[in-house]
C-alpha cells in the first residue's frame, strides 16, 4: 500500500456548476487547495484553456449556499465545504480599460466647470457690486408687522364670521355645544394627581394649585417652589395678570343668559342677543392669559404689572421679545392689536373671495380657532393641523404670503 494513501485525507465529492449549464462531479482529498481544485474544473470544462495561465486567476469558486468566494491559497477543508456541497465556477468580469489622455482631460475639464467658486473668486466677480448692510432690527420689524398684520386679518374676519354665523337659524345650539367642549378644555385646570400628591404633604390646596401652575404641573419643582416661598407673606396672593374669582363670576352670569330660551312674542331679537352673550362669553374665555413666570421676571426689572401684561401680550408671551418692548419704542400698541384690516385692501377681498375661507367661515369651529390664536398665537399648530380648520388657515396664509410677494 502506498504511503500516500495511508495518510491521505479525506475525499470529498463535490457538485460543480457553470455559468453556460455544464455540471459534474469532482471528488478531491479535503487537503487539495482551491487554486488546484480550480485547474481541474478548469480543464474538465474548457479543454486546453490552462495553456493560459492567467484563465485560472480570471476564474473564481463560489460555495452557493453560503455565497462565499473560496480562497485559493486555502484548502477546500480550511474553507469547511463538505461532502455533496454546491459549487459555482464563474468566469471574473473584466476590468475596465484605463481611460485615454483625451477623456481624462474631458472629464476634468467638465469638473473644473462644475466646481464652486471659492472665496477669492467670488471677491473678484463682486468687487464692483455696490455693499449693502442688512439691518437686522429691520428684519425683526419686518417680522413683528407680518404678526400684526395676521392679528388684524383675524380680527376682521371675526367680524365677518359672526354675522353669517347670525343668518344660521341653528347657531345658538351650534355654540352652546362649543361652549360646552369650551368648558371641558379650560387652561386653569389643574392635575388632580399631582394635587393631590401636595395636598398629602400638608401643603394648602390653593397654594399647591398656584404652585403647580407657576411650574407648568412638575410636582417636584412646585414642592420646591413651595417650600422656598413658605414664609413669604405674599405666596397667597393670586398670580399677575389672573383674577379667577372675576372670570368665575362673569362665566356663571353668561351661562345663565345664555340658558334663557328664546321667547314666543320675540324670539328673533332674544336669539340674536343669546347668541352676541355667546360671542362675549367665548371671547372671555380666550382672554389673553400671560405666562406667570415671565410677569414676576419683569416685574422684578422694575416694570409695572399693567405693563408688562401688555408686552407680553404684544410680544405672544415671550419674554426676551417682551424686554425688548418694555425697553423699546413700545410698537405695536395693545390697541394695534384689537384693530381690524382695512376692509376694501386686496389683501382681505382676495381673502374673501376664496372659496374654502367661505365655506370656513359658516363652521362655528373656525370663529373658535381664530378667537383662540388672537388671543394664544402660540396654538396656531394646533388650528393648522385640524381637518376642519386647517384648510381655512393655509388658504389664508397663502393668500397672505402671494400677495405680499408682488
Amino acid at each position: 500500500v502506498q504511503e500516500e494513501k495511508i495518510f491521505a485525507g479525506k475525499v470529498l465529492r463535490l457538485h460543480v456548476c457553470t455559468m453556460e449549464g455544464a455540471e459534474w462531479l469532482e471528488e478531491v482529498p479535503e487537503d487539495t487547495t482551491v487554486e488546484k481544485l480550480k485547474e481541474r474544473c478548469l480543464k474538465h470544462c474548457v479543454p486546453g484553456s490552462l495553456e493560459d495561465p492567467k484563465t485560472v486567476t480570471h476564474h473564481k469558486l463560489i460555495h452557493a449556499t453560503s455565497e462565499k468566494v473560496l480562497t485559493d491559497t486555502k484548502t477546500v477543508l480550511e474553507e469547511n465545504i463538505q461532502d455533496r456541497d454546491v459549487l459555482l465556477l464563474i468566469k471574473k468580469r473584466a476590468p475596465p480599460p484605463l481611460p485615454k489622455m483625451a477623456e481624462v482631460s474631458a472629464e476634468e475639464k467638465r469638473k473644473q466647470e462644475q466646481k464652486a467658486p471659492d472665496k477669492d473668486a467670488i471677491l473678484k466677480a463682486t468687487a464692483n457690486l455696490p455693499s449693502r448692510n442688512v439691518d437686522r432690527t429691520v428684519a425683526h420689524h419686518n417680522m413683528r408687522d407680518f404678526q400684526t398684520e395676521l392679528r388684524k386679518i383675524l380680527v376682521s374676519l371675526i367680524e365677518v364670521a359672526q354675522k353669517l354665523l347670525a343668518l344660521n337659524p341653528d347657531a345658538v345650539e351650534l355654540f352652546k355645544k362649543a361652549n360646552a367642549m369650551l368648558d371641558e378644555d379650560e387652561e386653569d385646570r389643574v392635575d388632580e394627581i399631582a394635587l393631590r400628591q401636595l395636598t398629602e404633604m400638608g401643603f394648602p390646596e390653593s397654594r399647591a394649585v398656584k404652585a403647580l401652575r407657576l411650574n407648568h404641573m412638575s410636582v417636584t419643582q412646585a414642592m420646591e417652589w413651595l417650600i422656598e416661598h413658605a414664609d413669604d407673606p405674599t405666596v397667597d396672593a393670586p398670580l399677575p395678570g389672573q383674577t379667577p374669582s372675576e372670570a368665575t363670576a362673569e362665566a356663571g352670569a353668561s351661562s345663565a343668559e345664555a340658558t334663557a330660551g328664546p321667547s314666543s312674542e320675540a324670539g328673533g331679537e332674544e336669539a340674536k342677543d343669546e347668541l352676541t352673550e355667546i360671542f362675549k362669553k367665548i371671547r372671555r374665555k380666550r382672554e389673553f392669559r400671560p405666562d406667570p413666570r415671565a410677569v414676576i421676571a419683569l416685574m422684578e426689572m422694575g416694570f409695572d404689572e399693567k405693563e408688562v401684561v401688555d408686552a407680553l401680550r404684544v410680544n405672544n408671551n415671550q419674554q426676551n421679545a417682551a424686554c425688548e418692548w418694555l425697553l423699546g419704542d413700545r410698537k405695536p400698541s395693545p390697541e394695534d392689536l384689537d384693530k381690524g384690516i382695512d376692509t376694501n385692501s386686496p389683501l382681505f377681498q382676495a381673502i374673501l373671495e376664496n372659496p374654502v375661507v367661505q365655506l370656513g367661515l359658516t363652521n362655528p369651529k373656525t370663529l373658535l380657532a381664530f378667537e383662540d390664536m388672537l388671543e394664544n398665537p402660540l396654538n396656531s399648530t394646533q388650528w393648522m393641523n385640524d381637518p376642519e380648520t386647517g384648510p381655512v388657515m393655509l388658504q389664508i396664509s397663502r393668500i397672505f404670503q402671494t400677495l405680499n410677494r408682488t
